[in-house]
């Protein structure tokens, strides 16, 4: 195996990571920017205000797009499995 074969699967790694968080991630800033927004407008300044919307939020995405996420794993996980045979010679 050389430093191109692992700096590919690094490389796969880390985006199949970032691409698998983003749907989570980005309600969670939406979500607390929202929430953000109605404490400046409101003067309510409870900081546990935003736990249960975006909990509720997040697991109703991990619910609509928790397939997609699986499966994105899953391919890297079995790409990196049939690839074996070529990191071992390579």
């Amino acid at each position: 195996m050389n430093e191109g074969m692992v700096l590919d699967i690094v490389r796969e790694t880390v985006w199949t990571a970032v691409e698998s968080a983003a749907p989570l991630l980005i309600v969670s800033l939406v979500i607390g920017l929202i929430i953000s927004i109605f404490q400046t407008v409101t003067s309510i300044q409870e900081q546990t205000l935003t736990f249960v919307p975006k909990f509720l939020a997040i697991m109703l995405i991990l619910v609509l797009c928790g397939g997609w996420i699986m499966n994105n794993v899953v391919e890297l996980f079995t790409a990196l499995l049939e690839n074996i045979p070529q990191y071992i010679k390579g």
